[in-house]
């Protein structure tokens, strides 16, 4: 009986999933949301009311990972939010772009339905009516499935049995009706034939039944309230029981304590002052610890009534980077062990530091400008290989005369790949921070520290993709070195930027700038005030509705985006001021999240923690032309 009432059962229902951006732009994650189950009763008379949900949800909320279709071994995601209200269980998931399969399949509109498991815990079962209402429930996972166990309703328990039979017996264990029709009829003497009975004889049969069911009844009631007194009273007993052990027991832990105290107060008067300075040294860091565990106490009570079942990401990447920055585990962090406290020793710790790699390069990513407009790829090692199909001219108009002889399949072409080499260098950062400074004053300056290094590796990775040098210490080759024949150019000193030179920046890579909506414009502060006196130019106050979500996009050329930069370098003889490119001509490669590492520096007495990716782009054809163009200043 114990395996057929712990049955595992399913419900399933449609969720919806956030708007997209329509550019190509590389997404880490999509949000989904929708009732997990709701209150509906299904053809079978299965009813699970919204308020079971409450309680049955706690066990699951201490690890809210999101499954896909029902496998312990495929975690896509986790729960960020959910409510109870009078439609069932409501639901908000992050379904992570690490899980491509189930990731995209989402994005493309496939897998479109929530389903749970749970275990019926209580229910009440009327026979009479066939009705099954779910009392108490635990809730065992939440999974994204392709089709719900029962597209059709919300659930039916009678689907998750092989039997009939089997199915009967679990219905009746929560069978709370008793039948009492024929209690106490099978040693009854049979009743007397009416036909034979004369009136006054059924009038005294019937006199006596009424009496018989009134005695009963009082009978009934006596002994209802005679058992409800002696459940009181055995209550009244128990509780008087346990009050009377609690206070011996603190009798006896003060009559302990004190026979302690006296002993050891006895054998220390003999002693000489040394040890009474002991004595006074243990009272001390008794009562000190006497107050950390009362603190303790009330902090455990604090963490117990807090309605907060989800770790903060803030709080996750502070707990990674101090124990970094120490170079201890996170739980041996005081600030770490805290949060094993609140939110208990479930929480997956071991995983944080791949989550918080994977935030904070998405943070790095949403600071790009130039390099958040490539395509980009993962890269398993630091160098990949790729192969490219180049133009190979065009295909031959074949005349009717032409038919049947060796001309009939067109002229020979030459069809051969070419390879392009793609490398994924690594750029870093670090930061230096004194032994002597305290946890309380690493907490307050942590902040201040990813945001440092978040931007200056977003800076630099900028930089290299939009003017690196391509060799030593500049090892990626940006954008403005691939062109090389550009004649678009403006005085440093006195000349004004128009659209026009824009224009002309576009015509310059030939091909590539036929449409307008393939290729971006990329400008510096200096020349993107120059444009906004021209009065041809479309800032964003006027076509921001048809904007495509680029970072840093404040107008249009012509249909294409205008992109701001502040890396380009000041205004001198030869240098860059805006370029035009297509971005499909350029390819990015990224062959990690953000990294951490740590050092103690003993011979000056400091900590380096040292933040890093690896990241590059490369041209992929030039048989077209380079497919960027750029504006330089001339002295």
């Amino acid at each position: 009986m114990s395996q057929i009432k712990e049955k595992i059962f399913y419900a399933g229902n449609i969720f919806q999933k956030s708007e997209l951006p329509s550019t190509e732009e590389a997404i880490d994650s999509i949000f989904i949301e929708g009732y997990a189950n709701t209150v509906d009763k299904d053809r079978a008379g299965d009813v699970v009311p919204a308020h079971v949900w409450e309680l049955g949800i706690k066990n699951y909320l201490k690890n809210p990972i999101i499954l896909a279709h029902h496998k312990m071994s495929n975690p896509i995601g986790r729960m960020t939010d959910y409510s109870v209200d009078s439609k069932g269980l409501w639901i908000k998931a992050r379904i992570s772009a690490a899980a491509e399969d189930e990731f995209n399949l989402i994005r493309d509109g496939v897998l479109t339905a929530f389903s749970v498991s749970f275990i019926v815990k209580d229910a009440d079962y009327d026979s009479m009516s066939d009705i099954f209402v779910v009392k108490e429930l635990e809730l065992l996972e939440i999974s994204v499935v392709s089709i719900p166990m029962n597209q059709n309703s919300l659930f039916n328990l009678s689907k998750s049995f092989e039997t009939v039979e089997e199915f009967e017996q679990f219905k009746n264990s929560f069978n709370k009706r008793t039948d009492t029709s024929a209690k106490g009829l099978e040693n009854s003497e049979p009743l007397p034939n009416e036909e034979d009975m004369k009136p006054e004889e059924i009038q005294a049969l019937l006199q006596k039944a009424v009496e018989d069911s009134a005695k009963a009844t009082a009978e009934a009631i006596a002994k209802a309230a005679a058992e409800k007194e002696a459940k009181e009273k055995a209550e009244a007993e128990a509780k008087a029981a346990e009050e009377a052990k609690k206070a011996a027991d603190i009798r006896v832990l003060e009559s302990g304590a004190e026979k302690l105290a006296a002993t050891i107060e006895k054998r220390l008067q003999d002693a000489d002052a040394s040890v009474q300075q002991a004595l006074e040294g243990l009272r001390a860091e008794l009562a000190q610890k006497s107050t950390e565990l009362e603190a303790l106490t009330k902090s455990k009570m604090s963490f117990s009534n807090s309605n907060s079942s989800t770790l903060a990401q803030a709080d996750m990447e502070k707990a990674v980077i101090l124990a970094k920055i120490k170079g201890q585990r996170i739980e041996d962090t005081e600030f770490g062990s805290k949060l094993v406290q609140k939110y208990g020793a479930h929480v997956p710790s071991a995983t944080w530091e791949t989550e918080v790699s994977m935030n904070m390069e998405a943070e790095v990513r949403r600071r790009l400008v130039v390099a958040s407009t490539l395509r980009s790829i993962p890269m398993q090692t630091n160098v990949m290989t790729i192969p490219v199909n180049p133009e190979a001219g065009t295909a031959t108009w074949i005349t009717n005369a032409q038919f049947g002889t060796t001309d009939s399949p067109g002229a020979a072409q030459t069809h051969a790949l070419n390879e392009i080499t793609l490398n994924a260098y690594k750029v870093a950062t670090r930061e230096y921070l004194a032994y002597e400074e305290e946890e309380d004053a690493l907490l307050a300056l942590l902040p201040t520290i990813r945001d440092a290094m978040i931007r200056r590796v977003a800076r630099a990775v900028d930089i290299a993709f939009l003017r690196g040098a391509g060799s030593g210490g500049d090892p990626v080759k940006g954008l403005v070195p691939y062109d090389a024949s550009s004649t678009v150019t403006i005085s440093a000193g006195s000349g004004t930027a128009t659209v026009a030179n824009m224009l002309a920046l576009r015509k310059d890579i030939g091909v590539w700038g036929l449409n307008p909506s393939e290729i971006v414009y990329i400008v510096s502060s200096d020349i993107y005030y120059n444009l906004l006196e021209d009065t041809t130019f479309q800032t964003m106050d006027k076509v921001g509705d048809r904007a495509s979500l680029l970072t840093g996009q404040m107008g249009l050329i012509a249909g294409s985006p205008v992109l701001i930069s502040g890396e380009f370098e000041a205004k001198a003889n030869t240098k860059a001021g805006a370029l035009c490119f297509a971005p499909a001509n350029f390819l990015a490669g990224n062959q990690r999240g953000l990294r951490f590492d740590t050092q103690d520096l003993v011979e000056t007495q400091r900590r380096v923690l040292v933040s890093s990716l690896r990241t590059g782009m490369t041209q992929l054809t030039t048989n077209l032309g380079a497919g960027v163009s750029v504006l330089r200043f001339t002295a």
